[in-house]
C-alpha cells in the first residue's frame, strides 16, 4: 500500500489522470489524498470532479479536502454573490466545462459533493489542510478557523500544535525547486502546490505528489491542450 498526497489540480484533468493512471499506477489498496482546489483557472473543472467521483465509485481510496476555489464556486452557485469568485476568464472556463451560463445552473450533485468536503484531516504522521493554520491562535480556534484554513498564505509552523505531525498543504504556487528542497529536508510544513495550471511558467506548471512513507516526490508536468491563462 502507498499513501500519496497532491493538490491544486485546477481543472487540469489530462495531467491529473495521467499522473494517477500512468505514473503512480494507483491501486485500490493505495490511499490518495487531495488538498483542494479542483476547480477554476484551468480548462476542465467538471471533468476533474467527475474523475474524482468515479475513482471513489470504483473502490479507490480517495480523500478530498476543501480548497478556497471549491468554496468560491460553491458560494457563487448558492447565490452568495457578495463574495468574490475568480476572474472573468476563469469563470468562463469553469462554466464552459459544466455547459452552463451561470453558477446557479451547475448540477446539484456537484454542489453536494463540494459541500461535503472536509477542511482538514489528521492521518498517521501528518495533518492535511488546503492552505495552513494561524499558529498564533489558541489551539481550539486554530483548528476551526475555516476561512484561514482555506486562505492563509504565510504562517510560522509550530509542530507542538499538531502533536508532532508534519503539515502538508497547498494553496500558494511554489517553484518546483523549493518543493524539492522542503521534501529533501523533511521540513515540518511542506507546500505541495507546484502551480500546475500556470502552464506558461516553467518554474511552476507541475502537479507535485508526495508518497508519505518513502517521502518520494514526483513532479508531473502540465500536459493539457492549450488554454488561456496569464503568466504568474
Amino acid at each position: 500500500m502507498a499513501r500519496y498526497v497532491t493538490t491544486d489540480i485546477h481543472g487540469c484533468l489530462h495531467t491529473f489522470r495521467h499522473l494517477v493512471e500512468g505514473v503512480l499506477v494507483l491501486q485500490p489498496r493505495d490511499e490518495l489524498y487531495l488538498l483542494g482546489d479542483y476547480v477554476n483557472k484551468g480548462p476542465n473543472s467538471r471533468g476533474v470532479l467527475d474523475y474524482l467521483m468515479d475513482l471513489s465509485r470504483r473502490g479507490y481510496q480517495v480523500q478530498c479536502l476543501r480548497g478556497n476555489h471549491d468554496q468560491e464556486l460553491l458560494d457563487a452557485a448558492r447565490g452568495r454573490t457578495h463574495l468574490a469568485w475568480a476572474s472573468q476568464a476563469d469563470r468562463s472556463l469553469t462554466l464552459e466545462s459544466f455547459g452552463v451560463a451561470a453558477p446557479a445552473e451547475i448540477p446539484e450533485p456537484y454542489l453536494q459533493w463540494l459541500e461535503a468536503l472536509p477542511y482538514q484531516l489528521d492521518i498517521p504522521g501528518f495533518t492535511l489542510v488546503h492552505a495552513g493554520f494561524d499558529f498564533r491562535q489558541p489551539p481550539e480556534k486554530m483548528r476551526t478557523d475555516w476561512h484561514t484554513m482555506l486562505n492563509i498564505k504565510q504562517f510560522t509552523f509550530d509542530a507542538s500544535r499538531l502533536q508532532g505531525r508534519r503539515l502538508l498543504h497547498g494553496h500558494v504556487p511554489t517553484p518546483t525547486a523549493h518543493i524539492k528542497q522542503g521534501v529533501k529536508q523533511k521540513a515540518g510544513a511542506i507546500g505541495l502546490d507546484a502551480g500546475c495550471v500556470y502552464r506558461l511558467n516553467p518554474e511552476l506548471s507541475h502537479l507535485a505528489v508526495l508518497e508519505l512513507d518513502s517521502f518520494e516526490l514526483t513532479l508531473q508536468p502540465n500536459i493539457e491542450p492549450a488554454y488561456f491563462i496569464m503568466q504568474r
